[in-house]
């Protein structure tokens, strides 16, 4: 059960208001779980869905290469919210249903692109570890570029706060319907 009540979108003040309009009218096409936790905060909200939109629309990491990190990160934090609401689009991206049920269950996967392993490997150190050895950040910048190892870490980083966010307030998956 969450610990914090669902925001009335009535009782916000013009500030929480204005981000609101933001996010709602932006690609995520509503306010739901995290940001809903951090409206009540709007500076807060404000900054974290402008980092959120690039993390997920605009960085140099593919659409699959982005979901496979953020199911990584679901999983190792047990956010069951961000794993429910990222699970299709990790599929629809064409990451494989074998690596997405290996997540799921909690196992390692066996990958068959170099890309998505170096992903993986990194995800679960930085998640885990807190460090990358000096082997595993050469192979991440050849097989990734600086720029997407650097692209990967800010993705990580911002679904860790979400998966943060969601198990400190106990934010759960919607129910299917």
């Amino acid at each position: 059960m969450p610990r914090i009540p669902e925001l009335d979108p009535g009782s916000l003040t013009a500030e929480q208001k204005r981000v609101y309009d933001e996010i709602a009218s932006g690609p995520r096409g509503g306010v739901r779980g995290p940001l809903a936790v951090w409206l009540r905060r709007p500076g807060l909200a404000d900054k974290a869905q402008a980092l959120g939109r690039y993390c997920r629309y605009d960085s140099s990491l593919s659409p699959r290469l982005s979901e496979l990190a953020i199911l990584t990160t679901a999983r190792i934090w047990d956010a069951s919210y961000e794993w429910a609401a990222h699970e299709p689009h990790a599929e629809k991206a064409g990451l494989p249903r074998p690596v997405i049920d290996a997540l799921k269950e909690d196992r390692e996967p066996e990958f068959e692109a170099e890309d998505e392993a170096v992903v993986y490997e990194v995800a679960r150190k930085l998640n885990l570890d807190r460090r990358l050895s000096d082997e595993l950040h050469e192979r991440a910048v050849v097989v990734l570029g600086l720029e997407g190892l650097i692209d990967l870490v800010g993705v990580l980083g911002y679904y860790s706060l979400i998966s943060m966010t969601l198990n400190a307030f106990e934010i759960e998956a919607p129910a299917k319907s």
